[in-house]
């Protein structure tokens, strides 16, 4: 039995099927189905469709008086309106029930076994998206409607632990192009996570959900999370998405890593992604692709800080603070002769110690360790290793820096290999 009160929580599966009795006190139809219109407001239930002798028809909770064993409207049923279809709604019976969400909370993929709508207020109510319940609560309930009596049903059902996701940590799944407009669904909760929790959710979602997600996500945040996704799901990905879209992504991966995706895909997919890709990063992963793989060159980032040897600390800072690369991952200033050619490196943390008058060159690294642009993978992990290093400077055959490897490129070689 469905019971009304002030406030109270009540399962999606024992609204739908309900009775529904207008002011006359006759019953006209049963609850078809719950309506939530997202790009409206995003919690509040927006109408119940009736099926009716004469149609579907829509019932506003403003028009319901109350919930108690069934549904009761404040007014007659020949005042409702036809129900106009489902386009725009998000429908919580088809669209929810036994479908995948992202439980953002939990950084993971489940299935929703029924949804629990908050009744509030006596005589008008309103009602409002609380949880959605994806333990054995909800399937049991579910699965026993209709078996046994309905106040059994809930005493059984009270006394099973519930498994609820608050609906605000919910990040909803559509594969429609189309619909994702319409509902507004654009993935901002999942955008908050961390980029190597993107990647494993997405790694658990379908082909057609992973394009979904990739298709909303802001782009530095898709590019962050397709750098965690092993190389074949990331071909996957990057080959269902339309080329302009992942030309927004690929151009703000790490040259490198967009290198090392883009020569993995076909050469007509790669070549239609760079030519809708912005000139100077088209031309920096060009040239990356001219290497071979394997190599050093072929992993090297071209983005990194270097300052004329003859620099001090606080030419490094202002560097620094006009740096218009990803400061994340600068661990390492690199000292150049006026020809490019590499003659020292300075990690960060030996900056914090020094004066700002300090010339660079007293306290860069000794020795200097680097590779060359033609050294094996082997080579260069073989490096990390033996001196410990955060990041390693690429020259070519005339000694010019062209190019570093972080500790995270020889991490993602190692997780290749």
């Amino acid at each position: 039995m469905l019971t009304k009160m002030a406030s109270e929580n009540l399962a999606l599966s024992e609204i739908l099927g309900a009775p529904v009795v207008d002011t006359s006190g006759t019953t006209v139809g049963k609850v078809r189905e719950v309506a939530l219109c997202p790009q409206e407001d995003p919690v509040h239930i927006s109408l119940l469709v009736v099926k009716t002798r004469q149609g579907d028809k829509a019932l506003p909770p403003s028009h319901i008086s109350e919930i108690n064993g069934g549904v009761r409207s404040n007014n007659y049923a020949s005042d409702w309106q036809p129900f106009p279809g489902p386009e725009g709604f998000l429908m919580l019976d088809r669209d929810l029930l036994d479908q995948q969400i992202i439980d953002i909370n939990g950084r993971k993929v489940v299935r929703v076994n029924d949804v629990d709508i908050k009744a509030e207020g006596i005589g008008p109510v309103t009602l409002k998206m609380s949880a959605v319940d994806v333990g054995v609560r909800g399937f049991v309930r579910r699965i026993l409607k209709g078996m046994v009596p309905s106040q059994a049903l809930r005493s059984l059902t009270n006394q099973i632990p519930p498994k609820l996701i608050p609906w605000e940590f919910v990040d909803l799944i559509e594969t429609d192009p189309a619909r994702r407009v319409k509902l507004k669904i654009e993935h901002e909760k999942l955008s908050t996570l961390h980029p190597a929790d993107i990647a494993d959710i997405v790694e658990d979602l379908s082909p057609a959900e992973r394009e979904a997600v990739f298709e909303t996500l802001d782009e530095g945040v898709a590019a962050e999370a397709l750098e965690e996704v092993e190389p074949k799901l990331q071909r996957s990905i990057v080959e269902s998405l339309d080329e302009d879209r992942a030309a927004d992504i690929v151009e703000e991966m790490d040259p490198d890593a967009a290198a090392d995706l883009l020569g993995d895909l076909t050469e007509e997919k790669s070549d239609a992604i760079l030519e809708e890709m912005e000139p100077e990063q088209r031309e920096e992963v060009e040239e990356l692709l001219e290497h071979k793989e394997n190599t050093a060159a072929g992993r090297m980032n071209t983005e990194f800080l270097s300052v004329p040897a003859q620099a001090t600390v606080q030419d490094a800072i202002d560097a620094l603070r006009n740096y218009e690369g990803d400061v994340s991952s600068v661990v390492t200033i690199y000292l150049t002769e006026y020809n490019g050619s590499l003659v020292g490196a300075v990690p960060l943390q030996n900056l914090v110690l020094a004066k700002t008058g300090d010339k660079l060159a007293q306290i860069m690294l000794e020795p200097l360790i680097s590779c060359k642009e033609t050294a094996r993978e082997s080579e260069v992990a073989e490096l990390f290793d033996k001196y410990n290093l955060m990041s390693l400077p690429v020259v070519n055959e005339l000694g010019k820096l062209t190019g570093v490897i972080t500790a995270d490129d020889v991490i993602a070689l190692l997780r290749d290999q």
